[in-house]
């Protein structure tokens, strides 16, 4: 298992939701994903995207696809200005219509929700909106998923709702997995440092034995490099040291079995390479500013809501 496949697999991935939008102009809704992220592909037509995190509406065409995160607000609108309306308020079956008689758009639409805390270490990587790549071989797989998901939503038949949820749920691993060829390939991530092979060894070293105390020195011979070009190209690469890197999933699989088991701190900490709880406590309070027990109690606080 990758370590992509290590966060998805972790981060309780509920049932996915899947819609198709016929607008006609004059149009304009506005959307908050509201904890959960989504997936938007210009189907047909043209339309007018616009959010906090850009400085100016952006114009779409047919063909173009984002991401957008959880809790970010944006609009959608055939030109720059119109009236909108709530998409909450639009038809809640997969095919809604909405807006005037003149020239039509079609979006197609994927919303998520999964457990924010385990999504972090995949999540953090990405930008509010990141566009996704629909020409690469990720980005392919895609497209023919959200075909097909259109195809069996737009003319039911026997098991047709089933065969959508899950085509919805295979959906979203392939938008994760197009978002991360999208990331890995520029910018400054563990992703980006991911695809680096002689990084990459190292990474992987780290993740086959958490429990272990690794140093700078011995990751580096791992990647065979020297001492000083591993750490430099390490933090040129993930934006953090090798051993921030470390402590990072060390916390993350705290977290999981925090979450997800009756473990004690004490017995969880061995588990991730700390000899004691209180020295697990004290990594974990620095870096999230609660308390392990704490932060297990608001868990399962929101589970229980």
């Amino acid at each position: 298992m990758d370590l992509v496949d290590t966060v998805l697999s972790t981060m309780n991935i509920r049932p996915s939701q899947y819609a198709r939008l016929s607008v006609g102009a004059p149009w304009g809704i506005s959307v908050r994903s509201r904890d959960s992220a989504r997936l938007l592909l210009v189907a047909e037509g043209s339309c007018w995207l616009d959010t906090e995190s850009l400085e100016k509406p952006r114009p779409l065409v047919a063909g173009d696809c984002f991401l957008v995160q959880s809790d970010v607000e944006f609009t959608l609108q055939d030109a720059p200005g119109r009236a909108l309306v709530d998409c909450e308020s639009l038809s809640g079956s997969h095919v809604a219509e909405h807006g005037g008689d003149g020239e039509r758009t079609v979006i197609l639409s994927g919303r998520f929700s999964f457990d924010i805390a385990a999504a972090g270490q995949l999540l953090d990587t990405l930008p509010p909106l990141l566009r996704i790549d629909l020409g690469n071989a990720a980005g392919r797989s895609l497209r023919a998923t959200f075909e097909l998901l259109d195809a069996e939503a737009s003319e039911g038949g026997g098991g047709s709702a089933l065969i959508a949820s899950r085509l919805a749920d295979v959906l979203f691993v392939q938008a994760m997995r197009a978002s991360c060829a999208s990331i890995g390939s520029g910018g400054v991530s563990w992703l980006a440092a991911l695809r680096d092979p002689q990084l990459s060894a190292a990474m992987n070293a780290v993740h086959g034995d958490l429990t272990r105390a690794w140093t700078v020195a011995e990751l580096a011979r791992v990647a065979g490099m020297s001492r000083s070009a591993f750490a430099a190209a390490f933090h040129a690469k993930a934006g953090e040291t090798p051993l921030s890197y470390l402590t990072s999933w060390r916390l993350y699989r705290a977290k999981i079995m925090l979450r997800d088991t009756p473990l004690s701190v004490q017995e969880i900490a061995v588990r991730v390479g700390y000899e004691t709880g209180t020295a697990l406590s004290r990594v974990f309070t620095r870096r999230e500013g609660i308390s392990p027990g704490a932060w297990r109690r608001n868990q399962r606080r929101s589970r229980a809501a």
